[in-house]
């Protein structure tokens, strides 16, 4: 019995969290094992980026996880949490190239191989960081299991997928518009790019007729592009230009011939109705210019510099040659006008550098046989989305998905297998690297230089980190996996390509639910942003306040799919909270004896208190469990909150007092028994959100010796509802709540006793009232407690209030002592007298109105209404005491 009542004065969690994850990894309670007498449960975190530092949706996302993992470990289930790291090719390349420039080095300078010894070492150096900032957070991953998407295992798997979908022809390499990030210098795909909203310009420009004095005006937001024009196109309906179709237009500043051209795509109600046609520069224009076999002229290189094709502005950057642009153009006479124009520019998601659409020759998977069983997946139900609502962005974007572009011109990744004869051009894609070419057999080759998508590998996450291609007993096991939770805004990135991955690859798709969250806001509501720099560390509110602070103020208030505020006041809240629950554990085991024996247990002495709180710690367990299992974890914290804080610490404790004060006292050992088991399935209930202070007050219970976390989850059981106990301490308890809201009306002091009639006509309230005796007098203040069925003998003057089917009365001369109570108001009524003297004299001055500020004048208008008010109050008061 030491061990109960060695129980720290204080909970100190800069004392404890480290000590017991420790103790967690060296248990290996994390690990799981495939067993054939438990279900599997199993959940992929989402691979945080190897460049990352935990932020608060790393916190939020994996904090949701642990939930739900350490809730099914108890349940019995073989649950993995399967970690990992992802590569992050844009990202930890731009980390590493800005390193090298600070000592002088490019790229180019050290060639591919050591500029990959570098990268290597980079994810040595920092790819651990997050993954011991995870640890801090007290997420129960299983660790031996620690992927890496560039990992052996995994990039077999991606070298797998690329062979198999290059053989069905659903990747091929073809020359398209792609958006290209000049700074990170690769191709980015579209949900890469983010629009914002500029302040921008339309210029308008004449293109001449040739051999008229006729021109078209077209207008445009990037006039740089006009040197890669290869046609106007007006709307075959567009009466007004009817006549110029098929003539020839001199480009400005090129002097070059290009056609007037037909095309529907144009809307003859928009502008003037012409449009330039640049195919090189425009993805619209590109689908145009096949239509109608137009020339395709790039004017830019990689780094958006001006190439050969911009004749005299060759090497000048895109805004450069914009403004020389627009000079020449104006001191030519060909420039009509330049409008005010607000408009959305696509910038790169990773650097933000304004992206720049142009042709070039790039790797595809072509997405709509893909698509389209990953959409059934989820019209069937294999998948859901929680909250439902998301499933319409998923088919939105799935339904009208364009090919995918995964090539980048990046060194760090998955290199593309495909491999080029530099004698004959011949292409080969295969896995290990050829001995010579197939065509012409020249050993002259050259693997493709780019990299894939860092989200190629990421879509193969759920079955790729389990051991596919190969067949592995936890593929077998544990896939699909059980549960998705991530953010609403990698919905197309990520959560889409797994899905169709998984139905194509494994035939099955890769989890059942997708739980979305929203992301964390600041307590204005605000996005955290290093702009605003109202952006909060994690980790050093763990420092402060401790991990299980952390994790409840991300949870608590938190729904499906909807943004969260996080603000100190809730992280100051939790850790109320988990002193609450501390005090009230320490005040339980310290009045436990040293040889207690709950075998001596007689239930037949359970007061109804007693079985007021079991009975609602089993229904807490059953609204609780359900809500875990709906992905309603916001709304399961406040109810194990609520019965924690109110019901366990502020009345049934309060209730079991006098039992335990008294070792003679019969049912003192039941007492002990209930606190025990209703605390321990408190924690139990709490552990998975507060993991750290739930383990350290349990293994201070008397408990079956194991961890909490390997302990079994409380079930509901039909023998613990004690549904009319707890109507009988609804009464009760409905009965202290209005005493006491009349004694602090009434300003009685706490010691003051006071008789209590109760009037109830039903048998069945007597009885409870009865019942409830010990509690009026020791938690109402009662001196006698008179249960009767008339108001025969009521005073006239006592107080009353009234509770369903039964009255209570209070004698008012019981509550309070007349003359003392009319001395203290008339003190209170001259106090209040000279306050209203002071605030009127000075709303009656008008040098004071004249002068002082408005905010100074409403404030002192306020405190005239208030102390009114008080003054009001007070009057009555005395009059009705002087009656």
């Amino acid at each position: 019995m030491d061990e109960q009542q060695n129980i720290a004065k204080q909970y100190d969690p800069s004392q404890v969290e480290d000590r017991l994850y420790k103790k967690w990894m060296d248990e290996g309670y994390f690990h799981a094992v495939p067993d054939k007498n438990k279900k599997p449960y199993t959940i992929v975190m989402p691979p945080p980026n190897i460049t990352g530092q935990l932020h608060m949706g790393h916190a939020l996302d994996n904090t949701l996880q642990d939930i739900l993992i350490r809730t099914k470990r108890m349940q019995g289930y073989s649950a993995l949490w399967l970690p990992g790291t992802d590569h992050a090719s844009i990202a930890t390349e731009a980390k590493i190239v800005d390193a090298m420039a600070k000592e002088g080095i490019t790229k180019d300078m050290i060639g591919r191989e050591k500029f990959l010894e570098r990268a290597w070492e980079w994810r040595r150096v920092y790819g651990g960081r997050i993954v011991e900032q995870l640890k801090k957070l007290g997420s129960s991953c299983d660790w031996e299991r620690e992927r890496f998407t560039m990992d052996e295992g995994l990039s077999k798997a991606v070298q797998e997928v690329f062979l198999k979908l290059y053989d069905k022809g659903l990747i091929y390499k073809g020359e398209r518009i792609t958006n290209w990030c000049p700074k990170c210098n690769t191709s980015i795909s579209d949900i890469e790019v983010e629009y914002e909203e500029q302040a921008g310009h339309f210029w308008h420009i004449k293109y001449p007729v040739k051999d008229s004095g006729e021109f078209v005006i077209i207008a445009t937001t990037r006039p740089e592009t006009l040197l890669g024009d290869t046609a106007v196109a007006v709307n075959p309906e567009d009466d007004r230009y009817a006549h110029l179709v098929g003539k020839t237009l001199i480009l400005p500043l090129v002097n070059k011939e290009i056609p007037v051209i037909a095309d529907s795509y144009v809307d003859k109600e928009f502008g003037t109705g012409c449009v330039k046609i640049t195919p090189a520069h425009d993805p619209n224009d590109f689908e145009v210019g096949l239509r109608h076999d137009l020339p395709v002229v790039r004017i830019m290189d990689d780094n958006a510099i001006m190439n050969d094709n911009a004749g005299q502005y060759k090497g000048l950057d895109r805004y450069e040659a914009r403004k020389k642009m627009v000079e020449d153009l104006e001191k030519l006479g060909l420039l009509v006008k330049i409008e005010n124009h607000s408009h959305n520019v696509g910038t790169c998601q990773r650097c933000r550098t304004v992206i720049e659409p142009f042709i070039s020759k790039q790797w595809y998977v072509r997405m709509k046989p893909l698509a389209e069983p990953a959409i059934e997946a989820v019209r069937s139900g294999a998948t859901k989305f929680v909250p439902e609502r998301f499933s319409k962005i998923y088919y939105n974007w799935m339904e009208n998905i364009q090919d995918w572009c995964i090539s980048r011109q990046l060194w760090w990744g998955h290199r593309i297998p495909a491999y080029y004869c530099q004698e004959c051009g011949h292409m080969m894609v295969q896995g290990d690297a050829p001995d010579k070419c197939s065509k012409c057999g020249s050993t002259k080759l050259e693997q493709d230089p780019d990299t894939l998508d860092t989200w190629f590998s990421s879509a193969l996450w759920p079955f790729s980190t389990l051991g596919w291609p190969e067949k592995t007993e936890d593929l077998e096991y544990y896939y699909p996996t059980d549960v998705l939770v991530t953010g609403y805004d990698i919905i197309f990135f990520w959560v889409a390509r797994m899905i169709f991955s998984g139905v194509e690859h494994m035939k099955e798709t890769p989890f059942k639910y997708v739980f979305i969250h929203g992301i964390v806001r600041d307590a204005q509501g605000r996005k955290m942003s290093k702009s605003l720099g109202n952006g909060i560390d994690p980790l050093e509110v763990i420092a402060q306040y401790g991990t299980d602070a952390l994790r409840f103020a991300l949870v608590t208030g938190n729904s499906p799919g909807n943004d969260l505020r996080f603000s100190t006041e809730k992280v100051e809240a939790a850790r109320n909270f988990a002193n609450k629950v501390w005090n009230a554990s320490r005040f339980v085991l310290m009045n436990f004896d040293e040889d207690l024996d709950f075998s001596k247990v007689d239930k037949s002495k359970f007061t109804i208190a007693d079985k007021w709180i079991m009975s609602r710690i089993n229904t807490v367990t059953k609204e609780v469990t359900d809500n875990i299992d709906k992905f309603e974890l916001g709304l399961g914290l406040q109810k194990i909150y609520d019965f924690i804080w109110e019901e366990f610490c502020d009345w049934y404790i309060e209730m079991v007092k006098p039992r335990l004060y008294d070792r003679e006292s019969e049912g003192r050992l039941e007492a002990q028994y209930v606190l025990n088991f209703v605390l321990g399935n408190a924690m139990k209930l709490l552990h998975p959100y507060m993991p750290f202070v739930t383990e350290e007050i349990f293994t201070h219970l008397i408990n079956d010796g194991r961890s909490i976390m390997i302990s079994e989850w409380p079930k509901y059981s039909e023998e613990l509802n004690f549904a009319a106990d707890e109507a009988k301490m609804k009464t009760i308890m409905d009965a202290i709540r209005n005493i006491r809201n009349i004694r602090a009306e009434m300003n009685v002091p706490p010691a003051k006793r006071a008789k209590m009639i109760f009037v109830a006509a039903g048998a069945d309230e007597k009885a409870t009232l009865a019942e409830g005796e010990a509690f009026f007098q020791r938690l109402a203040g009662a001196s006698e407690v008179v249960v009767q069925s008339d108001k025969e003998g009521i005073p006239a003057d006592a107080v009353g209030t009234v509770i369903a089917g039964v009255e209570i009365f209070i004698p008012l001369d019981e509550l309070i002592d007349f003359e003392k109570e009319i001395e203290r108001l008339t003190k209170e009524k001259k106090n209040l007298e000279g306050e209203l003297k002071r605030v009127n004299g000075k709303l009656n001055n008008e040098g004071f109105i004249s002068k002082a500020p408005a905010s100074v004048i409403e404030e002192e208008k306020a405190k005239r209404e208030k102390y009114q008010d008080m003054y009001d109050k007070v009057v009555a008061r005395l009059e009705s005491l002087k009656k």
